[in-house]
């Protein structure tokens, strides 16, 4: 038992290690490629970029990473009151370090373009490493907040797709730089930025929108099943089988999940029976409660 405790407290370390890891090359990559190259972007940190420079017009300073922190930090309390308290400690963490991340950069960077790249290829880099960032994230089971945080709030009375909302915002947020004082290639550099971030994400997490059917093996299928229904909050069917070679009748535990969760589900499911039989599926247009609604069909 003690050995399993000290195990999962492992495993927590690990976790959030990687989602800080993630959070400062996603900050780097904004602090350190995309703003000296006059872009901009998407999310809660094109937002943010957006204020600063127009708060910095009227001759007042804020820091982008304090801007980060102030956005998040409205949305989780409007989130809180309308959708439930339940958007997890992970998503308050990378919200602070992405925060911290950014004025900590901006402290320590010298400032202009000390990376010496062509504008295209720091946006590019900025990008790439945004990617990477929100990637490590996500495979840990943690959220950047910003657009995550919308989505959820628009889902409460609508059912829209993560993607759409993403990208949605990100085309809104990126031509509303113009009003503030950016020219129109900063506003293509965005866009550009914005898509490099995406398929980055896509290549690491191999179609981070596509979803996963996991079948678990296991003679504990009962407590595998509680476990992950009460600390995944995945919905779990248990399908009756039977092996071939022993005749010995048992359950599958089925948990059908985002992609950016399945790891989480396999680790959660190693330590609760680490001689478990897993095998992973990808699968395409998965419709109902917590996925895409059927009405989308």
């Amino acid at each position: 038992m003690k050995a399993l405790r000290i195990e999962n407290l492992l495993l927590h370390v690990k976790e959030y290690f990687l989602m800080a890891l993630g959070m400062m090359l996603y900050s780097f990559g904004w602090i350190g490629c995309i703003m000296p190259a006059r872009g901009v972007g998407g999310g809660a940190a094109g937002l943010s970029l957006v204020l600063c420079h127009a708060l910095e017009q009227v001759g007042f300073h804020i820091q982008i990473g304090t801007m980060v922190f102030i956005l998040n930090a409205v949305l989780l309390l409007i989130a809180g009151f309308i959708v439930g308290w339940n958007f997890g400690v992970k998503t308050i963490f990378c919200v602070v370090v992405i925060s911290l991340g950014m004025n900590f950069w901006q402290d320590v960077l010298p400032e202009g373009d000390f990376l010496h790249l062509e504008r295209i290829l720091a946006v590019i880099l900025g990008g790439i490493l945004a990617g990477i960032g929100i990637a490590l994230c996500f495979a840990q089971g943690g959220s950047t907040g910003g657009t995550d945080i919308v989505a959820m709030i628009i889902n409460k009375y609508r059912t829209v797709s993560y993607g759409k909302i993403l990208i949605f915002s990100d085309f809104v947020i990126i031509g509303s730089s113009m009003l503030v004082g950016f020219h129109i290639d900063t506003v293509i550099y965005g866009y550009v930025m914005t898509a490099v971030v995406g398929y980055t994400v896509d290549m690491i997490m191999a179609g981070n929108q596509q979803s996963s059917q996991v079948l678990i093996v296991t003679h504990d299928y009962e407590k595998m099943a509680d476990a992950i229904a009460n600390n995944i909050h995945r919905g779990v069917t248990l399908i009756d089988s039977e092996g071939w070679y022993s005749k010995e009748k048992s359950k599958v535990v089925m948990v059908v999940c985002r992609k950016r969760e399945t790891s989480m589900i396999l680790k959660f499911a190693k330590t609760i029976d680490p001689d478990a039989f897993m095998t992973v599926g990808s699968v395409m247009g998965v419709y109902g409660k917590g996925f895409e609604a059927l009405n989308k069909l």
